[in-house]
């Protein structure tokens, strides 16, 4: 599905989205190493044994690509402009790997652009849940959308 245009994103616009992810080791290890991140607790099986956790928890900057991913089909695709902040970015729960991950996402704010008559700015919050509905993460992002062509 191709994304909204501004026109089409009123506040208190809704979505669940149908994509759900399970998270795999390969997932974690990958995004810890590319981003050069050394925590243990997201390497090391061992150390993170040791830990209240009692085992490797995701690193948290995958949680939160999935969380701004996933939507993107449903919401901005093809018709972002730019995205121009995150807020309030929050997780709730840690996420292991096995856990399987959906997103919802709600508009709760917009207004017309005052530098851009072609555009306008939306506020999504998008929080991302497990699969026993425990909110493991949220934020509101804030993005610079296209208006319908004329």
């Amino acid at each position: 599905m191709a994304g909204h245009y501004y026109e089409d994103l009123p506040e208190g616009w809704r979505a669940e989205h149908a994509i759900r992810r399970t998270v795999t080791d390969t997932d974690n290890v990958l995004i810890t190493t590319l981003t050069h991140n050394p925590q243990p607790l997201h390497l090391d099986a061992e150390y993170a044994a040791g830990t209240e956790f009692g085992r490797v928890v995701v690193n948290s900057i995958f949680t939160f690509g999935l969380m701004i991913g996933v939507p993107v089909g449903d919401t901005t695709l093809g018709t972002l402009v730019a995205n121009l902040g995150f807020d309030a970015v929050r997780f709730a729960k840690p996420v292991f790997v096995g856990d399987t991950l959906r997103t919802e996402t709600v508009v709760v704010e917009r207004r017309d652009s005052r530098s851009r008559p072609d555009a306008g700015i939306v506020v999504f919050e998008h929080r991302s849940f497990n699969q026993r509905g425990e909110e493991v993460a949220s934020c509101r992002r804030t993005a610079l959308m296209q208006r319908r062509p004329a």
